[in-house]
């Protein structure tokens, strides 16, 4: 590679490239695109990319990112180099990283290197190790012909975010006034000491110093009253908006499509969650003293001016020093947190999954890596926190140093304006104590001005979930689920998870009609599964339609056709709680004698009734404390339970012996309705009336079995 390097003339401010972290488990490409994309101008965040360019958890290639960066109107240049040729790089680009990452190199020298890592933030290399990651692969971006500025970013506010919450405005209203109601004791609490020196003591007056303090010793218990009323409401508020916002939150979550899920870390999810008690906090809290705080200063303002202008110029440019300092640092403290936020997330995760997988973890040996693993996403989130504590050090030190600077100078003034006899010792005194009130709450008001600037951050984490589209459920005709029978049509069914990825299925066509045996089998990595799931309505196909008694599934409606389904897919769960929880899921009603019914046609009625406690012993966390056969009989008499129309099993048999297995399939061929089975075990196809065999996502084989034999159909 030979390029000539030329200094870039910059006669405005420098471009900013944004670090930006990945949210899902292989979306790196797509991160580093919306940095080199911002720093163009056309600022795009990842919840708006991700609508444009799908990723699957199998990430994205070279050639994916270049055509993506093409749309995005970024022309592209794919280069393969040595280490001694990357200052001559067309900064900033994306570079291939460990052989199964994309990072964003920002910044080259002669001994060290700059990169935005997706994954981590901002790094700084010296070029040992960064060679020991850096593939030679880069890919340059520069703006095209039709690369235009814009600004694509995911709007929302704060009501979007919270959903429908009732009782909010008149709480909000409430702690408003009473707030409002106690500064006004602040307010005049100061003329206590002024009226005291200049008036009492000067006059000699000891009934005056009594009246006085009586009147402002009521003064006192009405503030007190007037505070714990407003510390209760406030309690109130608080507990009922995240109580009210958390559950609109957890519907919507539940309702999200299944990609979502397996393209994130659970650690991620809850940390999510945990946004959404912050926001409330500020809400609840910070947004209404900053009001009052508002109302404060303004109202000391106007009284400082009238006691002394000189003064009061003082004290605002030590408050106005402060606000520039806030400003300079916000950026920084910005990604400093969002590095914090998502490292600890990363920790959680990597915690939940050791704690869930510690049985292969001792099978293995591999405590010490996972040891080491979680205390490596340890080291970075409390890197990551030391960052967020040095630059809140750096304007909390700032905040001290001016504030006290400015009260020594503001002291020294007014104590000369006293000798000068501009000033009485009672105003001095008053005054001293308005500046301290000025000076204290308009801080904090700049400080909750930066700090609810910040809740941008945390609401676009929200807005990942409750803003995301949920999965379409829009019942569109007259026809009642009952009167649907489970007749199933597959026309020109085709699907891919990512418009990179080749079709997983391929203009599938099939018809399955009504009580039909069928088992569907084929290689691993076939399209068995995504068939399933396409068929379930897990997934939307990418072209064709899936007709359920003669009606799409769109206009049927996916709660309406699930009221037809039973189910067991290859990674199903049993949740804490009974067994006889379990088959009923959960039934607020639940009909013993089906729930005994559907475990004896799940061939586990006698184990069950062999345990101590029968029906009612305890299932640990994911089913723990049964064998795999087991589970996958009581998911099998779970769906049972539900009296479906249509029962689609997905190697619901693979963990049973062949005695076990052999019961189940002589129950599923007695069962009066539709049966859709992937399976690779012989008993299990050979019990079917037909069988359809995939390969590479389409048809390879449809036969019919008859009392004669088979009949090949295709």
């Amino acid at each position: 590679m030979s390029r000539t390097a030329f200094p870039e003339l910059r006669f405005w401010r420098r471009r900013h490239i944004p670090t930006l972290l990945q949210t899902e488990a292989a979306e790196c490409g797509l991160a580093c695109l919306c940095m080199v994309s911002s720093f163009w101008g056309h600022k795009i965040d990842l919840a708006s990319i991700r609508r444009s360019f799908s990723v699957s958890l199998k990430g994205a290639t070279l050639k994916g990112l270049m055509t993506m960066a093409e749309g995005l109107g970024l022309q592209t240049r794919a280069l393969k180099l040595e280490m001694q040729h990357l200052p001559e790089l067309k900064l900033p680009c994306i570079l291939h990283w460990d052989l199964n990452h994309f990072v964003v190199l920002k910044k080259v020298s002669t001994r060290q290197a700059v990169v935005l890592d997706p994954a981590v933030g901002e790094r700084t290399l010296v070029l040992e190790e960064f060679a020991k990651h850096f593939t030679g692969v880069a890919l340059e971006l520069t703006p095209s012909a039709n690369f235009k500025k814009a600004e694509e970013v995911q709007k929302f506010t704060l009501l979007s975010l919270m959903g429908q919450v009732y009782g909010l405005k008149t709480s909000l209203l409430q702690i408003l006034l009473l707030g409002l109601a106690l500064q006004v004791c602040v307010l005049v609490a100061p003329f206590y000491m002024q009226w005291i020196v200049d008036e009492a003591l000067l006059a000699a007056d000891k009934d005056l110093v009594t009246v006085l303090a009586i009147g402002f010793l009521l003064l006192v218990f009405v503030q007190t009253a007037i505070t714990s009323v407003r510390s209760w409401v406030t309690t109130v508020l608080a507990t009922n908006l995240n109580f009210q916002w958390l559950g609109n939150a957890f519907a919507h979550l539940m309702r999200l499509p299944l990609p979502y899920f397996e393209k994130r870390h659970t650690g991620d999810i809850i940390s999510r969650f945990g946004s959404i008690q912050t926001i409330q906090h500020s809400l609840t809290t910070q947004f209404v003293e900053g009001v009052i705080d508002g109302v404060m200063v303004l109202g000391t303002l106007i009284v400082m001016l009238l006691y002394s202008p000189q003064l009061t110029a003082v004290a605002c440019v030590a408050v106005i020093l402060y606000a520039l300092l806030r400003w300079t640092i916000f950026r920084q403290l910005r990604e400093a947190t969002a590095e914090q936020i998502i490292h600890t997330a990363k920790q959680q995760t990597h915690f939940m999954e050791s704690v869930r997988g510690v049985q292969s973890v001792r099978l293995f040996s591999r405590v010490e890596e996972r040891r080491t693993g979680w205390m490596n996403n340890l080291t970075d989130q409390f890197n990551a926190e030391l960052r967020v504590s040095r630059l809140s050090l750096t304007y909390q030190t700032a905040n001290t140093l001016l504030f006290n600077t400015e009260r020594v100078i503001v002291i020294w003034m007014a104590a000369l304006a006293v000798l000068d006899t501009r000033f009485s010792i009672g105003m001095l005194f008053a005054f001293i104590s308005y500046k301290d009130q000025f000076s204290t709450r308009l801080a904090a008001l700049i400080d909750k001005l930066f700090e609810l600037r910040m809740l941008k951050l945390h609401g676009e984490r929200v807005a990942d979930i409750v803003l995301t589209e949920a999965e379409y459920d829009e019942q569109t005709t007259e026809v009642a689920p009952e009167s649907i029978e489970a007749h199933i049509e597959i026309k020109r069914l085709s699907f891919r998870y990512s418009d990179s990825e080749p079709l997983v299925i391929k203009a599938l066509n099939l018809k399955i009609p009504v009580g039909q045996c069928i088992a569907i089998t084929g290689p691993s990595g076939c399209g068995k599964t995504t068939l399933l799931k396409l068929l379930l309505g897990l997934l939307e196909p990418t072209e064709g339609e899936i007709l359920v008694g003669g009606v799409p599934l769109k206009l049927l409606g996916l709660h309406n056709y699930r009221q037809l389904l039973g189910t067991v897919m290859q990674d199903d769960q049993l949740f804490a709680g009974s067994i006889a929880d379990n088959i009923c899921f959960f039934d607020p009603m639940p009909d013993q004698q089906k729930i005994i019914n559907c475990a004896q046609q799940a061939a586990i009625y006698q184990e069950i009734a062999a345990m101590p406690m029968g029906f009612h012993t305890l299932v640990g966390d994911i089913g723990s404390g049964l064998s795999g056969g087991q589970r996958q009989r009581i998911l099998l008499a779970r769906a049972l339970y539900k009296q479906p129309r249509l029962l689609v099993l997905d190697e619901a048999t693979s963990h049973l012996d062949i005695l076990n297995e052999k019961a189940v399939n002589a129950a599923i061929m007695q069962l009066d309705l539709t049966r859709i089975i992937v399976a690779h075990r012989p008993e299990t196809i050979a019990m079917a009336q037909r069988v359809i065999v995939l390969e590479g996502g389409a048809v390879a084989e449809d036969v019919v079995k008859s009392n004669q034999g088979a009949e090949q159909s295709s």
